[in-house]
C-alpha cells in the first residue's frame, strides 16, 4: 500500500510484480492516477488498484480532535497529506476484509523480497512490524543538524515500510502531525513489541535548504521525542498509565532538555565553521538556520499544549477503533470504494485495460 505523491510509483511496481503481491496507490500532488495505471499495465506481472485520493478528502464525517487548526499552527502551517492516506490505507483494508497490508513509501528502495517475506510472517504474531532507513538515515531536520555537527544519531523504525496486521483491535491510527508513524505505533513500542525486520534506503535530499521545515516538524518531533522518552523512563508502567504521566512537568522538563540539545548543536556547528571548506559551510550555515527557527517554534509550544495534544490523541484512538469495529467486512473493491467515497480509480494489471476488470487483494 503506497501513499504517493511523486510523479513514478515505479519501484513499488516492480516489487509487486517480483513478490505477485497486489498493488495499492493511494495519489495526490504530483502522482497522477491515470498515469500510474498506464505504468502498471505496461510492467510484467504487475496487479493495482490505483486511487485519486482529493485534496479536500474528508475520510471521516466527523474531523479527529487531533486535526483541530490550533494543532495545524503548532506546527507552522504544515501541510501534508500522509496521514489521511495511510489512514485510508487501513479502513480499506478493513472493509475489504485483507489480514495483513505493508505500507511502503514511495521515496524507499533497496526493499528485498526475503524481507518482506520474513515481515509478513512476524505479522502471524505481532501486531506491526517494520523497517528502518539508515542510508539515507530517516531523521527530522534537528536530528540531521545533529549529524553534521558530528553528535552520534541512531535512526528508529518508521512508517516508511510498516506491516500491520489488520484483525488487531488495538490498531490505532495516524494522526494530523509530525512523526504521526510513532503515534500508530507507540503502544506497542512502549510494550516493546514493535518488532524491526531490516533496513532500506531512503532517497536523498537536502534537509536544511528549507529551514523553516525543522518549525514545521517541530511540534509532532517534540512530542513523539518526549513521548519515548517517557517509556524509557516508566517501562515498569502500562500503557495507559504511561500516557497519565505524560502531564506539564513531563512537558515542562522534556522542553529544557529539547532546548539544551539544540543550543548544544548550534554551538558546535559554529565552532566548526571556523575550518570548514566552503561546501561544509555553507551546509552549516543553513543547518545553524533550520535550528534557530526549530528553537524559536519550540519556545512558542507550552506543556499546556502537549497534555491537551495526547488528551485528545487517546479520545481519537477510541473514535478510530470504534469505526474499524463497525465498519462492513469483505465489501467488493467496487462497494468498499463506494463506501469511501472515492470516485476515481483504476484496477489494473499488465497488459489490460486501467479503466476494466478488478484486482483481487484477498
Amino acid at each position: 500500500m503506497v501513499p504517493a505523491s511523486r510523479p513514478s510509483a515505479q519501484r513499488a511496481i516492480n516489487l509487486s510484480a517480483e513478490l505477485s503481491i497486489p498493488l495499492v496507490i493511494l495519489c495526490s500532488r504530483q502522482a497522477k492516477a491515470e498515469s500510474i495505471a498506464e505504468r502498471v499495465e505496461k510492467t510484467f506481472g504487475a496487479r493495482a488498484l490505483v486511487i485519486h485520493v482529493p485534496d479536500s478528502y474528508a475520510l471521516l464525517p466527523t474531523p479527529l480532535l487531533t486535526s483541530n487548526p490550533y494543532f495545524a499552527k503548532l506546527s507552522a502551517g504544515r501541510s501534508s497529506d500522509l496521514s489521511v492516506k495511510r489512514n485510508l490505507g487501513l479502513r480499506l483494508a478493513r472493509l475489504r476484509g485483507w489480514r495483513k497490508i505493508l505500507f511502503l513509501d514511495d521515496d524507499i528502495s533497496s526493499v528485498r523480497p526475503q524481507d518482506i517475506a520474513r515481515l509478513s510472517g512476524y505479522l502471524d504474531n505481532h501486531s506491526v512490524a517494520a523497517m528502518a532507513s539508515r542510508t539515507f538515515p530517516d531523521n527530522s531536520v534537528v536530528f540531521h543538524a545533529r549529524r553534521q555537527a558530528r553528535f552520534r544519531q541512531d535512526v528508529f523504525v518508521g512508517g516508511a515500510v510498516l506491516g500491520v496486521n489488520i484483525q488487531n483491535p488495538a490498531t490505532s491510527f495516524f494522526p494530523d502531525v509530525y512523526n504521526e508513524d510513532w503515534f500508530f505505533f507507540a503502544r506497542f513500542a512502549a510494550q516493546r513489541s514493535l518488532v524491526k525486520v531490516g533496513e532500506v534506503r531512503q532517497d536523498e535530499y537536502k534537509p536544511f535548504d528549507d529551514p523553516r521545515r525543522a518549525a514545521r516538524e517541530e511540534f509532532g518531533d517534540f512530542l513523539a521525542e518526549g513521548l519515548y522518552a517517557l517509556f524509557e523512563s516508566t517501562s515498569d508502567l502500562n500503557f495507559n498509565d504511561q500516557l497519565t504521566a505524560a502531564g506539564d512537568n513531563h512537558w515542562r522538563w522534556f522542553k529544557e532538555i529539547r532546548l539544551e540539545m539544540i543550543a548544544a548543536t548550534s554551538a558546535e556547528l559554529q565552532r566548526q565553521l571556523t575550518d570548514a571548506d566552503p561546501v561544509e559551510y555553507r551546509t552549516g550555515l543553513q543547518a545553524l538556520e533550520s535550528l534557530r527557527f526549530a528553537g524559536e517554534h519550540l519556545q512558542a509550544i507550552s506543556s499546556a499544549d502537549c497534555v491537551e495534544f495526547i488528551r485528545r490523541w487517546r479520545w481519537d484512538e477510541r473514535t478510530w477503533r470504534l469505526t474499524m469495529a463497525r465498519s462492513d467486512f469483505g465489501l467488493s473493491e467496487r462497494d468498499a470504494l463506494d463506501e469511501l467515497g472515492l470516485t476515481t480509480w483504476f484496477s489494473c494489471g499488465y497488459g489490460r485495460s486501467s479503466r476494466n476488470g478488478s484486482v483481487d487483494c484477498a
